[in-house]
Formats: C-alpha cells, structure tokens, sequence
C-alpha cells in the first residue's frame, strides 16, 4: 500500500512538474509562426493605422510577422466573429475600439459575447474625436453650428464610418445633449467619410484626430472641437466640447487587443509584457503622436473591467439618445 502511494505521489508530482514546464516552454515557443492581427474596420481608418505601426514593431520584437487583415463591415462585428471562432493559441488576435462594446446595444443579437468570447490582452491607446465642418458651411463654432441644425433641422448631415460605429454614437449623442436634428450618413469606413466631408457633400463629421491634422492646416476643414474633457496637443487652439458650450459632454475613443477565449495566460502575458515595452519606446510615441492617439497601457484585467464599464455607458447613451440602425 506504501508502495502504491509513493508511486502516486511521484506521478502526481511529475505531472504537476510537467505541467508547469509544459506552460513555460509554451509561453518561451511563443510565437513559431506569422500572428493574424485582425482589423475589424476598412483599410485607413484610425483602428487600421495603430494596428500597423504596433504590428510593425511587434514583428521585430517577436521575431515573427504580424499579418494585418482588414475583415471590415457590420459596425466591426465581422471580423471579431472570425476572432471569437478562432482557435485559441494566440495566432489570431482582434484589435477592437469603442465600438465593440456597443454593438450590443445596437444589433439585436450579436453571434458572440463581447466579453465571455474574448480573452483581453490590454488595452492600447486612448483618442479623441474632432467635430469638423466643410469650409461652406457658414460656422465659426459650436453655437454656430447649433443654431444652424435648429434653423435648418434635418438640413444638416453628419459621416461616420458606419452604422454603430463611434462616429454614429458621437453625432447621436451631440444631437440628444444639444437638441439638434441632425442626419447621420453612414459610409463603409472612415476614409470614405473623409472625402466626401472635404468634397463638401455632407456638412460635418465627428472623425478622427489623423483627418483634422491633414486637412484643417490647409484649410480643406475647420475643427470646431475634441469631444474628450481636455484639449489634445496635435490641436492646442480647438475648445474641448464643454468648452464650447455642451457642458456633460466627454467622449473618447480606445483601442485594445483580445485574444479568443481560452487564450493561456503565458501568452497573453507575454503579448503584454511585449505591446508595454514596443508601445513606451521614443520611435512608437513620435508614430503615435502623427496618428492622434496617446498611448494608454494597461493590464488585460484592467482592459476587461474597461470593457464592462463602457458596455453599461455606451448602452444608456444609446437609449437615451434613441440611437437606432438606419
């Protein structure tokens, strides 16, 4: 019977020993092959950009190529479908924004959970957004600008990049909180809503930082103001959107990375420890800074509490706002 138990108790050890060696020499294998960042958005959108310059980065740090994969349509729920089916061995990774968490809000059902079919791996970076108007468009400011929705109401268009998008729930909010008839345009991705907001064949957008860099210096758009509670650097002369005269009014955009369910903590550890040490150094921030985001590490736990906080938010605004697809 000693006999027995000695032996259960060597194998129970070996098997724990292996355990443990098994997880580590995953975690030091990792990554043997090409990883698959997918970008549930269109080609030259914000999302897009960030996952570039972080999947350029990674790819020397790791050793291994990150594939970008532009999987767009749907308010994002495409492509971080395919993530959510994906095996869970940390070669298919979804850089989600804002956006993720409010499709549920926004589509009467969604194919997976935003949160039970995702590991988090951290979140990225934090960006406002830019109310912007086409230079015909007879404002000055953000009264201006109200004045002429209450004038002219449903007059006044507004792109976004599509339906559920961020740039759809911050013109929905803006008209709520400031009780203006607006009409949203949606387009297939936010480049798309650029032009046509430079061509002036819609009136205004909420877009990203990136567009108003390029093209209000020229004069092709006038910045009216960032919808975050503070004023960003790239433009150190626009109002913050309480500043302007909607006092409440405070919205950003992040990004971050999930994993598919399941995903091991060695892993998710290690892409972690990586994105934090890719995303502080010098290079990265300049290439941040030219993209209109500020980087904003965090841990993947923190990234999931994130997630849940903003899911509960983006849905009262939607109620609120009456936010439907069109």
């Amino acid at each position: 019977m000693h006999h027995f138990v000695r032996q259960w108790w060597r194998v129970a050890l070996l098997s724990c020993v292996f355990g443990i060696t098994a997880s580590a020499a995953l975690a030091q294998a990792y990554p043997n092959k090409p990883i698959k960042l997918i970008v549930p958005f269109a080609p030259g959108g914000f999302t897009d950009v960030v996952a570039r310059i972080l999947g350029q980065k990674l790819s020397i740090s790791l050793g291994q190529p990150f594939v970008i994969e532009n999987k767009a349509g749907a308010g994002s729920t495409i492509g971080t479908d395919f993530v959510a089916k994906a095996a869970p061995d940390g070669y298919t990774l979804v850089m989600v924004s804002t956006t993720h968490v409010i499709s549920p809000a926004i589509y009467a059902k969604l194919p997976y959970d935003p949160i039970k079919s995702f590991t988090p791996v951290g979140k990225l970076v934090d960006s406002a957004y830019v109310l912007m108007v086409n230079p015909k468009v007879p404002v000055n400011s953000v009264a201006d600008y109200i004045a002429l929705a209450k004038a002219q109401p449903d007059k006044i268009h507004y792109a976004s990049s599509g339906n559920g998008s961020s740039q759809h729930l911050m013109g929905g909010m803006f008209a709520a909180m400031t009780g203006t008839k607006l009409i949203h345009v949606p387009y297939k991705g936010s480049s798309g809503a650029a032009s046509d907001l430079v061509a002036g064949v819609v009136e205004s957008s909420f877009a990203g930082v990136p567009n108003a860099m390029a093209q209000v210096p020229a004069g092709r758009l006038k910045a009216l103001a960032v919808t975050t509670a503070k004023r960003i650097p790239q433009l150190p002369d626009v109002p913050t959107m309480q500043e302007a005269g909607v006092p409440g009014y405070e919205a950003s955009v992040w990004l971050g990375l999930l994993a598919p369910a399941g995903t091991s903590k060695e892993i998710v550890a290690r892409l972690n420890a990586e994105i934090a040490k890719v995303m502080s150094a010098p290079d990265t921030k300049k290439e941040l800074y030219a993209a209109g985001v500020e980087s904003d590490i965090s841990s993947p736990e923190a990234l999931g509490a994130l997630m849940s906080r903003e899911m509960d938010r983006w849905g009262k605004v939607i109620k609120e706002a009456g936010i439907t697809m069109q």
